[in-house]
């Protein structure tokens, strides 16, 4: 308890001891640029000079103050804005009626050391209440800048714990829209979200594929260029390198322009801030690096400061998206007359005196523009600043609850934070159109200009406008590029080529080179089967069954039918033979007709051989229902007629074996064997073993019978089309039973070729079978390994041979002996008694 009560008694000392204190400034003041008083006050920070020159160190007396030289003129016309549009609003009747705004402009000098120094000074002030105790309360409502991404994160972060509003005209860093680390800021700019957007949509719709990208080492350069690698990686462009510097690391810059020069992307992305982009140019004219397509970030795209002819002969050609350009009435006039004489220290009337202890060695720089307005024009952040202004006023305008006809309440204490919360609401219209709100990232939807350096008839250098990103539009709408209007690279009125690989045609597919990115690829050509028909294509689409490939790989087309048809030079000449032996067939049967009555006919029963002479002229006949398209019908015909005919004719030439063997019997004393195997029993047997193959085949059609089948094994670019057998079983019995008819019939020939006669039928016979099985032997090989049509003809081929084999064999030696041996066609020849 004693504890307690003593920490208490500690800190009310403290506190008390504090309370008592005197306020005392630390080391020596900073003083702004350009500054006026008013009932309220706007701080202002912006990189007037480009170059931050620190004093030596050598801590043995105390050190200067920092100081700056090389003038910005950008960010000077942007301050001289800020002072005419307040200038503006202190003398307009319904804007803060009556009240006036003073200002404190700083400059600093584009650098990080300057820019703190200057925010602690816009914070703290320089007065004290009476007694030198500090007052608690900051001079200033709001800050206006900074002109860099960085320096205003350090702007927003100091001032964040105080809620001081911070409005900037020119930081575009998508990472500025956290409102959890920068509650407090606003920007009169668009976020680098869009921007980075807009940047690879432009390299996408020009087509360029293969890239490389150097941004500057800051925040701007870093969280821009991420956010454009990202949204390019999604669009499918590639990024051979991506190297960053900043202007202090001299050797990282060397090392970045090396990368560059080796490169070989033609075109560059360069994410750079205004300052960094200077010393950029510097180095790639040193290095003669030339020929390459620029595109620029709004920080440097539009900046007249870096238009030489050196520079031209680098960037020329080079696209960007920049701020619009706005022209704001009455701020030409201005800068060259009464800026100098209201609102610059130390003019020659000494319009504005000063309240500090100024150095008036500080403006020399400056003094030089002092008649100089013709980049007013060109300005295109002013606007930005000029609603940075206009924002403020209408914030405190409606924390003061000013009426045009009362004025405003100028006793109200505004804290900043009040008038953070204020600008949530702002929603007005400047004089020249815009309408002025912030999103809840504190920032506005940006409209850019797409601007293209171009020279003139008359050789000076413009920025001139080629299309626009509107951000406010529905997505397909937001870009518009006229082509046609810009200048390229060199001067080029034809557009560059950036590609790591070229396009791959139609009918070839790309295959990423391994190791390198996905835009370096070869173009392999699709497979036999498939194809591409659009250019640049990642696979190759496979045919439909049916379908094949053309010879480029481009189109599916219809896959050729091949059969055996009647007009091809195979299918007429097996057509020329089937008929021809049907021919030959019907002219035998004739000549034996007509010499019925003749011994020779009458031998081993003229009747066998007429239905056997029948029979082989079905057999030819069959070989035609192989040929033609197959149908359904047709495929079940072919193999069943075939197989009928054949064990017709198997069975005929049976019939005549046992004919001979029972005849050569019937010569022994007693025997009575002709009169079992008579004329009646020969045709019995003729029908009962054609009866068994009818049966075999009514089997084979019902079970599974044969069909039409697309065969597309043997050939990948065409289609057989054939009689698919159905069941292999009732083709292979088919032809088992017709060999086993010719084996049973070539045994009893055999063993009937000695029998003693002058014409024994049985060799003619022996020889015929002998043909046939060797015919139908070698077929089997041949058709099991034949491709498509060839099957077929190779069957064909077997029935032909096979049926001109007995047609020739059995009775060509008979028509030998009708036609030219008529005197042995007798009994008794044949008989061997003459």
């Amino acid at each position: 308890m004693l504890f307690i009560l003593y920490t208490l008694l500690l800190f009310h000392y403290l506190h008390a001891k504090a309370e008592n204190t005197f306020c005392q400034m630390m080391g020596d003041p900073k003083y702004p640029l350009l500054f006026k008083d008013g009932d309220l006050i706007i701080g202002a920070l912006f990189s007037i000079h480009s170059k931050e020159i620190l004093p030596v160190f050598q801590f043995t007396q105390k050190p200067q103050l920092i100081t700056c030289s090389s003038v910005n003129l950008r960010d000077f016309r942007i301050a001289q804005t800020l002072t005419f549009a307040i200038e503006e609003i202190n003398k307009s009747d319904t804007l803060l009626p009556n009240v006036t705004i003073g200002y404190r402009i700083f400059d600093s000098c584009g650098a990080r050391l300057s820019t703190m120094g200057a925010i602690m000074t816009l914070m703290n002030g320089q007065e004290f209440e009476a007694g030198g105790k500090c007052n608690g309360q900051t001079p200033i409502h709001a800050i206006i800048g900074e002109t860099e991404s960085t320096n205003t994160m350090i702007v927003s972060r100091t001032t964040g714990p105080f809620k001081i509003p911070v409005i900037s005209h020119s930081s575009s860093c998508e990472c500025l829209g956290n409102r959890k680390d920068y509650p407090s800021l606003f920007r009169t700019i668009g976020s680098d979200y869009y921007y980075s957007e807009a940047l690879a949509l432009l390299v996408k719709h020009l087509g360029w594929s293969w890239i490389g990208t150097v941004n500057s080492d800051n925040d701007y350069g870093n969280n821009g260029m991420a956010r454009f690698l990202k949204t390019a990686q999604q669009e499918g462009i590639c990024i051979e390198y991506s190297v960053k510097y900043y202007r202090t690391e001299t050797e990282k810059m060397k090392k970045a322009v090396d990368i560059i020069k080796k490169g070989t992307a033609k075109v560059i992305v360069a994410y750079i801030s205004f300052l960094d982009m200077g010393l950029l140019i510097e180095q790639l004219s040193i290095q003669n690096i030339t020929g390459l397509q620029i595109i620029g970030s709004e920080a440097w795209i539009t900046a007249k400061d870096y238009i030489t002819p050196r520079s031209f002969h680098l960037l020329g050609g080079s696209l960007g998206f920049a701020v619009r350009k706005i022209q704001i009435e009455g701020l030409a006039d201005y800068v060259i007359k009464a800026f100098w004489d209201n609102a610059f220290p130390c003019s020659v009337g000494g319009g504005n005196s000063s309240q500090f202890a100024l150095s008036c060695s500080r403006y020399q720089h400056l003094l030089v523009l002092k008649n100089y307005n013709d980049d007013i024009p060109d300005q295109r952040y002013a606007s930005n600043v000029y609603k940075a202004v206009y924002t403020m006023a209408h914030a405190l305008h409606s924390l003061l609850k000013c009426k045009e006809q009362d004025g405003c309440e100028k006793n109200l204490l505004i804290q900043p934070q009040q008038v953070a919360e204020a600008l949530k609401m702002v929603n007005f219209t400047v004089k020249f159109g815009d309408n002025v709100w912030f999103d809840r990232f504190g920032g506005i939807v940006p409209l850019y200009e797409i601007v293209n350096w171009q020279q003139d008839s008359d050789g000076s250098i413009q920025f001139k406008a080629v299309g626009y990103y509107d951000a406010s539009l529905p997505p397909d709408q937001r870009f518009v590029l006229n082509n046609k209007n810009i200048i390229w690279a060199g001067g080029q009125l034809e557009k560059p080529r950036s590609v790591c690989s070229e396009s791959c045609p139609p009918g070839t597919r790309k295959a990423v080179q391994k190791g390198r990115p996905v835009c370096c690829y070869d173009c392999i050509p699709c497979a036999d089967g498939e194809i591409s028909n659009e250019t640049d294509s990642n696979d190759c689409k496979q045919c439909p069954q049916d379908f094949w490939s053309n010879t480029q790989n481009t189109v599916c087309v219809l896959k050729a039918v091949e059969y055996l048809s009647f007009t091809e030079f195979m299918g007429i000449v097996l057509v020329f033979f089937s008929l021809f032996g049907v021919g030959i067939t019907v002219l035998v049967t004739v000549l034996f007709y007509s010499k019925k009555d003749t011994p020779i006919v009458k031998a081993n029963n003229s009747e066998l051989s007429f239905l056997l002479l029948f029979s082989l002229t079905l057999c030819f006949l069959c070989s035609l229902t192989f040929i033609g398209r197959p149908t359904e019908w047709s495929c079940m015909l072919r193999h069943t007629a075939f197989g009928i005919t054949f064990v017709l004719c198997i069975s005929c030439v049976l019939g005549k074996t046992i004919v001979v063997l029972m005849a050569f019997k019937a010569t022994f004393p007693g025997s009575n064997v002709m009169k079992w195997f008579g004329p009646p029993q020969q045709r019995l047997s003729v029908l009962a073993f054609t009866l068994i193959q009818i049966l075999i085949c009514v089997l084979w059609l019902t079970i599974s019978p044969p069909f039409p089948y697309k065969n597309i094994k043997y050939y990948k670019e065409k289609i057989i089309l054939e009689c698919s057998l159905g069941s292999t079983v009732g083709f292979w019995a088919v032809l088992g039973y017709i060999g086993l008819l010719a084996l049973l019939c070539f045994i009893l020939a055999f063993l009937a070729r000695t029998l003693p006669d002058n014409f024994n039928e049985a060799k003619f016979i022996t020889f015929s079978i002998l043909i046939f099985c060797a015919v139908w032997i070698t077929f089997i090989p041949s058709y099991v390994s034949s491709p498509g049509k060839f099957t077929v003809a190779v069957e064909i081929f077997a029935i032909l041979a096979s049926s001109f084999g007995l047609l020739f064999c059995i009775f060509a030696p008979k028509c030998y002996i009708i036609l030219f041996k008529p005197e042995k066609n007798t009994k008794q020849h044949l008989m061997g008694k003459s």
